[in-house]
């Protein structure tokens, strides 16, 4: 039967084709450089990450935002109120009288006056809350450093589990390789290159759970960031900074916050003292005189009079609040000292931890690298070097669990004392 030979392109055809191929080629290529280069961008070092953070993120946005409405509002308690213009017109209709008319017209000015420390207390009870809406801010700055500290760290973590996810699926291949020549050679069974092979399906599917917590990592600590596009990797390693432990900086973030809240109450328990207090105004204005077409001034002063309201209930109000806060804030001294003991426990274990997990990857490495010796020279059982194997993952991992174990209790450490975690 004669072959068929694949008849030769036309020269037109062929070269429309390769353009089209060509343009199809550099519209790709345009794509990726412009599309998948603004993609790709991993997240700066954590310094400089907390830095841009703290301005960017929503989370922190808010609490700036109050503390620019507490200044507001400090600066409006200042102001005097406004005056009150009075306008009074007397003997309208009367009789006249000898053919005059008796009308009399009043215009006054009443400037509200706040005395006996009325004005004062306002003042001072406003400018407490701008303390407390301070101190909040700091608190939730401190907060959201420790907060990104972790989630920097478990990023970087989990890129290091699908780091090490990779090389066990490596060398889960080198072992099938490894058992196929063993099998070859008739020194094991056909099912030892079952096994091998039940091996690599189980590190391919660690490596495609850990992806897909790498993605999962990466998403969170760009939305931590207030970031829109999910960051690709991290560009500098927290879990390996040598942070040493600080030393408390006077009061914990929650007790300043507790205390400014108590010293609110206080400045209000003033200002309601003050409530029942006369309010006083001063008033001036000019009379005419309907009859003469003359006029005449008017001085005069007004003033409440507490006979009935005296702001008894009010007062014992505000007192009861200011006790309840002064039980807030002895209840946020003892918490602050017990969770700051507990972050010290967990920096001090997280430190052995870590130089426990060490000590083991490197014994896992070394009895791997043996058994692999082993295995070749048929001295160890494929089943044998798998255990192994796996005791070298499950090794490399501990490590990276107890490296972000210190991480975590660092940053717990550092909110503790009030300071930014990993900050300098």
């Amino acid at each position: 039967m004669p072959i068929s030979r694949p008849q030769p392109m036309p020269k037109a055809h062929a070269l429309a084709t390769a353009c089209r191929r060509g343009a199809v080629g550099l519209v790709s290529a345009l794509l990726l450089s412009s599309g998948g280069g603004a993609l790709a961008a991993d997240a700066p070092p954590f310094a400089m990450l907390l830095s841009q953070a703290l301005t960017d993120s929503p989370l922190l946005q808010e609490r700036q935002a109050d503390v620019g409405a507490a200044s507001a509002d400090v600066a409006q308690a200042k102001v005097w109120a406004n005056p009150r213009l009075d306008a009074l017109v007397e003997n309208v209709g009367a009789p006249q009288s000898g053919g005059q008319s008796q009308r009399q017209s009043t215009y006054s000015l009443t400037q509200p006056l706040e005395l006996l420390g009325q004005r004062e207390a306002r003042v001072q009870a406003v400018g407490q809350q701008l303390r407390v809406a301070e101190a909040r801010r700091q608190q939730a700055r401190v907060a959201f450093a420790a907060e990104l500290a972790v989630a920097y760290a478990a990023a970087e973590a989990a890129l290091t589990r699908k780091a090490l996810a990779q090389e066990d699926l490596q060398r889960a291949n080198e072992d099938l390789r490894a058992a196929r020549a063993q099998v070859q050679a008739g020194k094991e069974a056909d099912i030892r290159v079952a096994q091998a092979r039940a091996s690599v399906a189980a590190a391919q599917a660690v490596t495609q759970a850990a992806e897909a917590e790498v993605a999962r990592a990466l998403s969170q600590l760009s939305a931590l960031a207030g970031v829109g596009t999910p960051y690709t990797g991290v560009s500098a390693s927290l879990l390996s900074a040598r942070l040493q432990p600080g030393t408390p900086q006077g009061e914990a973030p929650s007790v300043l916050a507790a205390m400014a809240e108590r010293d609110a109450q206080e400045a209000q328990v003033t200002l309601e003292q003050k409530r029942w207090l006369p309010e006083i105004g001063v008033s001036a204005g000019v009379r005419n005189y309907g009859w003469s077409g003359q006029r005449g001034y008017v001085l005069g002063v007004s003033a409440s009079i507490p006979l009935i309201d005296q702001n008894t209930n009010g007062i014992a109000a505000a007192r009861q609040r200011m006790v309840a806060a002064d039980a807030r804030l002895a209840a946020a001294r003892l918490q602050a000292a017990a969770v700051r003991r507990a972050a010290e426990a967990q920096v001090t274990a997280s430190e052995q931890q870590l130089l426990a997990a060490t000590e083991g990857e490197r014994a896992a490495a070394e009895a791997y690298r043996l058994g692999r010796i082993g295995y070749e020279s048929g001295k160890t059982s494929l089943m044998e070097l798998l255990v192994i194997r796996r005791a070298l993952s499950d090794a490399k991992g501990s490590t990276t669990d107890a490296q972000l174990a210190r991480v975590r209790a660092l940053s717990a450490l550092a909110q503790a004392d009030g300071q930014l975690a990993f900050g300098e």
